[in-house]
C-alpha cells in the first residue's frame, strides 16, 4: 500500500514536470508575427530587410514575416499600417521616412521600429535621441556631408555640385538643408533640382548635368530606385557622382560612394527588434547610429575616373575596402 502510494506520487510529479518542461518549451518556441515594410525596393533596402531578418533567425527567433513594399505611395504606406494594425503583428519595422511615419501616426498600441531615417526629430518620429517615444524608437543613417563634399571637391575639383532631391521625403529635404550648408562652408555652388517620383529621375538629371561639375547623392530612395539612368546621363556627360549609399555603386558609375553598409543597418535594427521581443519597451532604447569605422564602406571607380579624366590620390585608394575596375567589384581587406 505505502509502495502503491510512493508510485502514485511519483507517476503525478514525473506528469507534473513534463507539464511544466512542456510548457516551458512551448514558451521558447512560440511564433512571433514581424511586419516589415520598406518605401520602395531598390538595393540598400533590400539589404536592410535582409539583415534584419537574418539576425532575428540567427538568434532563435520564430518568426512569420509580413514582408510588404510601398512603391514610393504615401497612401500604399498608410494601407500597409492599417494592415500591420488589423492584423495585430508582435512588432511593425518601417524602412524609410514615409513608410515610419504612417506605422507611427497609425498604430499606438504596438510596438514600431524605423529603419534608417536620416532625421527623426524632424521628422516627428521622437522628440529626444536619448530614447524612443511612446511605442516608438529605431536607427538613423545620418551621414557626414560636409566630410563627403570635402572630399569629393579635393578629388574631382567640384565648383557647382547638383543635387537631386524628393520634395516628398522628410529624410531628402532634411539632407537638402545639410548639403546647402556644407557648400557653404566649403565655397561650393549648389544646383538642385526636385523630383515627385522615380520617373523623373533621368529628366532631373539631363536638366542639371550641363550646369554642374558633379552631383552629390544623398539616402534618396526614389532617386536610388532609378539610380541607373542617373548613371547614365552623367557617364555620358563625363561627369563625376558621389554617392553617400555605396550599396547602390556596386554595379558601378559612381566616381566615389562612401557610407555605411546597409546590411549591418539592418542587423543593428534587428537588434532594436529583438531587444523588444525579449520585453524592453520601445520608449527606453536609445536612437541608434552606425558610428563606428567599421560600419562604413569606401569605394572607388577608376573606370569612372578614367571617364571623367580624374586621377584619384593614393591616399585615399589606400582607405578604400572596394575598387570597381575593368567592370569588376573587388573587395579589399583591411
Amino acid at each position: 500500500m505505502k509502495l502503491s502510494k510512493i508510485f502514485i506520487t511519483g507517476a503525478a510529479l514525473i506528469a507534473l514536470f513534463g507539464f511544466v518542461s512542456c510548457s516551458k518549451k512551448n514558451a521558447s518556441e512560440k511564433k512571433v508575427k514581424i511586419g516589415i515594410a520598406k518605401i520602395v525596393q531598390h538595393v540598400a533596402l533590400d539589404s536592410i530587410e535582409q539583415g534584419i531578418i537574418d539576425y532575428l533567425n540567427e538568434n532563435g527567433v520564430n518568426a512569420q514575416y509580413d514582408l510588404q513594399n510601398a512603391n514610393g505611395d504615401a497612401n500604399t504606406a498608410s494601407q500597409i499600417a492599417l494592415k500591420y494594425k488589423d492584423e495585430g503583428v508582435d512588432v511593425a519595422v518601417g524602412i524609410a521616412t514615409p513608410v515610419a511615419l504612417a506605422l507611427a501616426n497609425t498604430i499606438k498600441d504596438i510596438p514600431v521600429v524605423f529603419g534608417t531615417i536620416t532625421d527623426p526629430l524632424g521628422a516627428g518620429l521622437v522628440t529626444t535621441l536619448e530614447h524612443g517615444e511612446g511605442n516608438v524608437t529605431g536607427m538613423s543613417d545620418a551621414i557626414p556631408v560636409e566630410q563627403h563634399l570635402a572630399m569629393f571637391k579635393e578629388i574631382a575639383g567640384i565648383k557647382t555640385l547638383g543635387y537631386i532631391y524628393t520634395s516628398s521625403e522628410a529624410n531628402s529635404v532634411s539632407s537638402l538643408k545639410l548639403v546647402k550648408s556644407a557648400c557653404d562652408k566649403l565655397g561650393i555652388n549648389l544646383v538642385t533640382q526636385s523630383i515627385t517620383n522615380s520617373s523623373e529621375v533621368k529628366q532631373a538629371a539631363e536638366t542639371i548635368v550641363s550646369r554642374v561639375d558633379g552631383i552629390y547623392l544623398t539616402t534618396d530612395n526614389t532617386v536610388f530606385s532609378a539610380l541607373s539612368s542617373l548613371v547614365q546621363v552623367f557617364e555620358g556627360a563625363k561627369k563625376p557622382i558621389f554617392s553617400a549609399d555605396v550599396t547602390g555603386a556596386k554595379e558601378g558609375g559612381c566616381l566615389i560612394a562612401y557610407g555605411f553598409n546597409y546590411y549591418k543597418a539592418g542587423r543593428a535594427t534587428g537588434e532594436i527588434v529583438l531587444k523588444i521581443l525579449n520585453g524592453a519597451k520601445p520608449s527606453e532604447i536609445p536612437i541608434r547610429f552606425m558610428t563606428e569605422p567599421s560600419d562604413s564602406d569606401l569605394l572607388f571607380d577608376l573606370d569612372a575616373a578614367k571617364n571623367c579624366g580624374i586621377t584619384i590620390p593614393q591616399k585615399y585608394l589606400s582607405a578604400a575596402n572596394m575598387i570597381f575596375e575593368t567592370g569588376v567589384l573587388s573587395s579589399i581587406k583591411k
